[in-house]
């Protein structure tokens, strides 16, 4: 397969009978990476277990595997949570070209907040309000509406694994966040260097010298 909008007419009936086995609890999301990061949703059912429609950007975990630092990209059934606080079981799966390269996804995500809440609920009544039966791993997927939105959560993700304010950054701090950056596939968004730049206080030259020296193609510089 080359290109995801030729094959709706394939994806979209798929979708919707996903959809349908599992009821509106249950979000299907159809990502287009040739559309770029910024509005790679195509199409989806259910938007609003997450609060998305069509035009909004990849999640952290889209901008990863394209940048190549996950590089088995697919995840099965896999918890995470929203911003309002629901709790997601879902699946990714990446879709690949003839030369294997990501050219777009498609996402599930199921809202079993209410299911925990029953399974809570049903434990207290049989006399086992401990049980916690083994679950799949959490990963922290974030959804947004707007790409400024990940940029400012991952922004706020180095401060927090950095743990400098950016006034008392040394030159080695600052490499450490623009490596952070770079593994995570900010630089794969438009115009996000403006932005990294700001919050780094450094000039464009200097963000491109240390992104040079993270990826270790440009020699060591003072700055």
């Amino acid at each position: 397969m080359e290109s995801i909008k030729e094959n709706l007419d394939f994806f979209i009936p798929m979708m919707e009978g996903i959809a349908g086995q599992f009821g509106d609890s249950c979000e299907v999301v159809l990502h287009d990476h040739s559309q770029g990061l910024e509005s790679s949703i195509v199409a989806i059912i259910n938007g609003h277990v997450t609060g998305r429609q069509v035009g909004d950007p990849s999640s952290n975990l889209g901008l990863e595997v394209l940048r190549g630092s996950d590089v088995n990209g697919d995840r099965h059934n896999y918890f995470t949570q929203t911003r309002d606080g629901k709790t997601l079981r879902s699946t990714s799966v990446y879709i690949r070209n003839g030369n294997k390269h990501v050219i777009g996804a498609l996402c599930i995500n199921l809202d079993i907040s209410d299911i925990l809440l029953a399974e809570k609920t049903l434990n207290k009544i049989v006399g086992r309000p401990d049980a916690a039966p083994a679950r799949p791993q959490e990963v922290n997927e974030v959804f947004v509406k707007d790409v400024n939105e990940l940029l400012d959560y991952l922004i706020a993700e180095c401060m927090t694994l950095i743990n400098v304010p950016v006034i008392n950054m040394t030159k080695q701090d600052k490499l450490n966040a623009i490596k952070f950056f770079d593994d995570k596939g900010v630089f794969l968004i438009k115009k996000s260097g403006e932005k990294i730049c700001e919050f780094l206080n450094i000039s464009k030259y200097t963000l491109y010298a240390y992104l040079g020296e993270v990826r270790g193609e440009n020699p060591v510089i003072d700055g």
